[in-house]
């Protein structure tokens, strides 16, 4: 996918990989970028940067849990700024707990917005980038959605999730010239992981190297975007040596 010139929207936008996500965007040239968050004064933030690189932008402040709402302010941004050619998931939430110490409002939070939320926005999206036979959708997963994590069921759940829903979904939007990508960072280095207690050996990436990696994949036409040498160690040991890699797992799992 050629970016210059196109216009996109990006869940999640005003913290971490969304918001490094829409830097990178328009520092390679896209022409518009509508921005999506729960927190107005944090898109305000990131939109006046965007708005320093010469980039036209729009920001929703929207609650991904809310579907009525979200079906509103798809329907009008959609026919304000049409045609927006790439939408990228990023919006989600992780809680760290042992499984069977686990609340179950967290729970639900985290499948409310990781899965339901994205869902909901790629329905309407999807269905508005079929009448105009072009798009790309872009859903950031996690390396724990190939390696699910000790203290991370809930979110290694929903991750695993978005693998799948983006394979189905490679499938059934081909014929629309519409492309589905998983994107799967490791570890990365944001608010939201800084409020985790991390897994040892693992070395957090920065959410810039993230954004370039998702760009570059792009560029590539790949359907799906490992990012870091630790997520293709950690895939292959996975599928090569699945024993040992869950050794590994426990042995470096935090203590909660």
């Amino acid at each position: 996918m050629n970016i210059k010139g196109k216009t996109a929207l990006i869940t999640g936008a005003s913290r971490g990989i969304g918001r490094a996500i829409a830097l990178e965007l328009a520092r390679q040239g896209i022409q518009h970028l509508l921005l999506v968050a729960r927190d107005r004064q944090k898109l305000a933030d990131v939109a006046a940067e965007i708005t320093d690189i010469g980039v036209k932008v729009t920001t929703l402040s929207l609650d991904l849990t809310q579907a009525s709402s979200i079906n509103i302010a798809i329907a009008h941004a959609w026919r304000i700024h049409r045609p927006i050619h790439l939408l990228v998931n990023c919006a989600g939430v992780a809680h760290q707990a042992p499984f069977l110490e686990t609340q179950l409002p967290k729970v639900e939070e985290e499948i409310s917005i990781n899965i339901l939320g994205m869902m909901t926005i790629t329905r309407l999206m999807a269905k508005r980038m079929a009448s105009q036979k072009e798009g790309t959708i872009v859903n950031v997963s996690s390396l724990m959605g190939k390696v699910a994590a000790p203290t991370m069921s809930t979110y290694s759940a929903t991750k695993f999730a978005i693998i799948g829903f983006t394979q189905a979904l490679r499938s059934e939007l081909a014929a629309h010239n519409i492309k589905v990508v998983a994107l799967l960072p490791t570890l990365t280095d944001t608010d939201m992981a800084q409020k985790q207690k991390l897994f040892r050996w693992v070395v957090p990436m920065t959410p810039e190297k993230v954004a370039q990696s998702l760009v570059s994949g792009l560029y590539k036409n790949s359907g799906e975007i490992l990012v870091g040498w630790q997520s293709y160690l950690a895939v292959w040991c996975q599928r090569i040596f699945p024993q040992l890699m869950q050794r590994i797992l426990r042995l470096s799992a935090p203590t909660v």
